[in-house]
């Protein structure tokens, strides 16, 4: 059973949110003439214009989203169905001076975006060509609403946060109800946990299986390097003490102590070494 009130300790729920302005439209007039010309009898595809084709600024804004975003999911576990995600109390000082850190670049990059948004738009009617149709572009003054980052942070709710005035058999059955889930997602937290380290293990073990003549497979130091992160990481994730999963992180940093990836491509008995201990610890602990 799981001990909501230590968890409530050990962890909090945070969701964050990012809105970023595609800056692409759907052209019906082009998808029509699509259809057309191919001689579909219905609609068979859509035709997306990228309204600032050759700009780099609203590239610059998405490429910033997508590094944040996955960089939250890779230091919190899974949470509900709503975008909470829980984060480990212990790393919250680092979590939160990265996320004002991305927070400054994403809002730079917006900025910057916002400040060439005229001249990009004159540029686009150079690019896009006959495609080009002003209508499209939304007014300056509303353009900064379409980008958003927001994050919240939140406590874990235990079963005894219920403050409401009710009969106790259906107090009860709220805190039953609440249990329930909370293991569910518990059990999914855990889940991602044990999918994150076999995934690298996997992957290390396939990268470290030589070829027919006897020569390694080419890996990129990240191969040691992910798995290192996610041993890391295993130590603030496991917040049920899963015996199992520990032994499993203790078993890869044995494995990987002292190894880096030129030693593995350098030497082969090292590769073959590294390649059984992974093996074992896959097998040990039906992670296939």
């Amino acid at each position: 059973m799981i001990e909501t009130p230590k968890l409530s300790s050990s962890a909090l729920i945070v969701n964050l949110s990012l809105s970023v302005w595609t800056g692409r439209k759907l052209d019906k007039s082009v998808s029509q003439e699509i259809d057309s010309t191919k001689n579909t009898k219905s609609r068979a595809g859509n035709y997306h214009k990228n309204l600032f084709a050759g700009s780099q600024t609203l590239e610059q804004v998405s490429k910033i989203a997508g590094e944040v975003r996955t960089w939250h999911y890779l230091m919190t576990q899974p949470w509900g169905d709503n975008g909470d995600r829980l984060l480990s109390v212990a790393i919250l000082p680092e979590y939160k001076a990265e996320l004002e850190s991305s927070n400054e670049r994403f809002v730079d990059a917006v900025n910057n975006f916002l400040r060439e948004y005229s001249t990009s738009v004159s540029a686009a009617a150079f690019q896009l060509g006959d495609l080009f149709n002003r209508n499209d572009y939304p007014d300056p003054a509303s353009i900064a609403d379409k980008f958003a980052f927001k994050y919240t942070f939140a406590p874990v709710p235990t079963s005894g946060d219920f403050r409401v005035d009710i009969e106790e058999e259906g107090l009860k059955q709220l805190r039953e109800q609440y249990e329930t889930a909370t293991r569910a997602k518990m059990e999914a937290a855990m889940k991602d946990a044990w999918e994150r380290v076999y995934a690298v293990m996997q992957r290390m073990s396939e990268r470290l299986t030589d070829d027919e003549k006897g020569k390694h497979k080419i890996f990129r130091d990240s191969l040691v390097d992910n798995a290192l992160e996610v041993c890391s990481l295993l130590k603030q994730f496991n917040f049920t003490n899963d015996r199992n999963l520990h032994e499993l992180r203790l078993g890869l940093e044995n494995t990987l102590r002292g190894v880096d990836a030129e030693g593995l491509r350098s030497d082969v008995a090292t590769r073959h070494t590294v390649k059984a201990e992974v093996d074992k610890l896959i097998d040990k602990f039906n992670l296939i």
